[in-house]
């Protein structure tokens, strides 16, 4: 009977939801969705390409940068692919299996940005804080482990209770309450005890995201004690510049991120509109605003992306 279940549910189709109430500009909609997404997904490929082919970028600070381009284009593709398919009315069906993977996705990635924001907190720690041993302690081969450990940091706790959705009945309404499929929407529907999944979820929740957010706090904390003991200004100054950008890249996860779990759980019955608009902020505006404002705020990346786009002009003058 539980196998009969399970295969049912592994068959089930769902139904996404674009902006209710508004089907009809949803082609119009789509527009802005599109420029966006079209921003972040150019920025970041840029941002990996400059770092890739310019050897004055292969630094520690920057193969974390790479990673944070990684994570941001791993975690709007999945939903950018179905939110074009309900707003072009493509299709608004999605099978469970699809579902599970997607979500899988997405939350890997979301998990994965938030523990390479605490790595790359550390390699400002380093930078500032021992600065003759940088280069010894953050070695290509650590980088590398860092970056793995991330991913399965992120993904491995995931596996429980993703395998339990297998194993729901979903007879209430299928229809999904976003775009695209995220675990908190998707066990509103189930006809099981979710208690495990819920406490699961929010237990995992905190403990990651709480460490990455402490582990940031600390590392700023002795980066703030460092920066306070140099004696000059403009030396004081020019040490906290090193941490502008990644200090916007934390706020610009931190906040939709807390911003959509309050809406989720404190404000239920507000209009579907604020939950289906934090959710879109959540994972689009990291990967919109990280590329353009490491490119504005850091002098090398900046000087590589405008050599990028003026060479061909360069060439063009002269041939």
């Amino acid at each position: 009977m539980t196998t009969s279940n399970a295969s049912s549910t592994l068959s089930s189709t769902f139904y996404l939801t674009g902006i209710p109430g508004y089907e009809e500009f949803h082609h119009w909609i789509s527009i802005p969705f599109c420029l966006l997404y079209l921003v972040g997904i150019t920025g970041n490929c840029t941002i990996l390409h400059v770092i890739r082919t310019d050897p004055r970028l292969h630094e520690p600070m920057y193969y974390f940068l790479a990673m944070l381009s990684l994570t941001d284009i791993g975690m709007s593709l999945p939903p950018m692919i179905t939110l074009f398919r309900v707003l072009w009315s493509i299709s608004r069906e999605i099978q469970f299996n699809i579902c599970v993977v997607q979500m899988f996705v997405i939350h890997t990635f979301s998990f994965t940005e938030s523990s390479v924001l605490l790595a790359m907190a550390l390699d400002r720690y380093v930078a500032i804080c021992h600065p003759l041993r940088y280069a010894t302690i953050l070695t290509p081969k650590l980088i590398i482990k860092v970056g793995i450990a991330a991913l399965l940091r992120s993904a491995i706790p995931l596996i429980p209770v993703m395998v339990r959705l297998a194993f729901f009945t979903f007879c209430h309404s299928h229809v999904l309450s976003h775009s695209y499929c995220l675990h908190q929407d998707i066990i509103h529907l189930a006809c099981a005890d979710t208690k495990f999944n819920v406490i699961y979820g929010l237990v995992f929740i905190i403990l990651l995201w709480g460490l990455d957010a402490l582990g940031i706090l600390v590392s700023y904390a002795f980066i703030l004690h460092s920066v306070l003991r140099i004696s000059s200004h403009e030396g004081r100054l020019k040490a906290l510049n090193t941490c502008a950008s990644h200090i916007c890249a934390v706020l610009i996860l931190y906040v939709p991120m807390i911003g959509s779990s309050i809406v989720h759980r404190f404000a239920k019955h507000s209009s579907p509109l604020v939950h289906i608009f934090m959710a879109h902020i959540y994972l689009m505006v990291p990967p919109v605003l990280n590329p353009i404002i490491y490119s504005v705020k850091t002098k090398q990346i900046r000087q590589a992306v405008l050599q990028l786009l003026l060479r061909p002009t360069i060439s063009s003058v002269g041939i």
